[in-house]
């Protein structure tokens, strides 16, 4: 099958590039990264292109089969005004102009990016996919963001959406971040570590995304997120104990708002996410524990 990846130079895109080149598929990639670890193999292809704009790469979309909308601008930034923008638009442009591609009568498939922050700051109640859309700037992102994705279903596209935890694997992601702190000893949980921490492999979130892909039942929402529910302070002491490292510096909730102001907010606040509907449709996950999920990536 051909198919196109939005956003797809970054950590999870060269890793489902690379998973889609060795099934056989033609993948074609846009991005503005300059990841050395992009498949370099027959039928790959890298498109210079801002998908926030209206461009000549928009005239690929309808002979795509399968289309995987993962663009957006990182959230891991202080978050001025223009950076929200930005935040916001690099989705939410993004999506509404590979929607505005799509050929009338389509059979492809498009296979967009959300994320877990969907439901904002969730509590102690548990979110399945049927669980509607909480407060905050995130949540509005979110929301904006599946329903322009839902458009595709005028089109006759088949769309499911997948509401990303926070993606752990070895080449990037939120290890690459933790890891040196960590081994320094200057880990620990941040505020109170109470919040629920949503979390996937990324061996499972390109295993899903393959189930997905080729069920073609399986439409709608889908919380790409471990069954294994862990608190942040769970994950912190699971990730010292694989690095062998103390986790007792705490980041305290004013420091973090001080420091961080609206971003820093965010991170105090976490989503009781389960994935029913991925296990309910069959999938099973490789890595369901956190801690063997950490083994596994870190060598421990």
């Amino acid at each position: 099958m051909k198919i196109l990846i939005t956003g797809g130079t970054g950590f999870v895109g060269s890793a489902l590039a690379d998973h889609l080149l060795s099934l056989g598929h033609q993948v074609t990639v846009t991005g503005s990264s300059k990841n050395e670890n992009l498949p370099d193999r027959q039928g790959f292809n890298r498109l210079v292109a801002d998908t926030s704009r209206k461009g000549d790469w928009q005239e690929i979309v309808p002979e795509q089969d399968v289309l995987v909308n993962l663009a957006g601008r990182s959230i891991f930034h202080l978050w001025s005004k223009q950076y929200k923008q930005e935040i916001r638009d690099s989705r939410i442009l993004t999506t509404r102009n590979l929607v505005e591609a799509i050929a009338d009568n389509s059979q492809a498939v498009l296979l967009n990016a959300s994320a877990a922050g969907f439901y904002g700051d969730g509590g102690e109640h548990e979110k399945d996919e049927s669980a509607p859309a909480g407060n905050g700037f995130l949540a509005e992102v979110c929301r904006e963001w599946e329903a322009e994705a839902k458009k595709a279903d005028r089109k006759g596209a088949r769309v499911a959406i997948m509401r990303f935890g926070v993606i752990l694997g070895a080449k990037g992601g939120a290890i690459a971040t933790m890891k040196t702190p960590f081994q320094m000893g200057l880990g620990g949980p941040i505020g109170n570590g109470r919040q629920w921490f949503p979390w996937i492999h990324l061996d499972d979130l390109v295993q899903a995304f393959t189930f997905l892909l080729t069920n073609k039942n399986c439409r709608g929402m889908y919380n790409f997120v471990a069954p294994g529910l862990v608190r942040q302070k769970e994950f912190v002491k699971a990730l010292g104990q694989v690095l062998n490292r103390p986790t007792i510096l705490p980041a305290p909730s004013w420091a973090m708002k001080l420091a961080l102001g609206e971003f820093g907010r965010s991170l105090l606040q976490g989503q009781k996410a389960v994935p029913k509907e991925l296990l309910q449709q069959g999938y099973s996950f490789v890595h369901p524990s956190l801690k063997q999920a950490l083994q596994e990536i870190l060598g421990g």
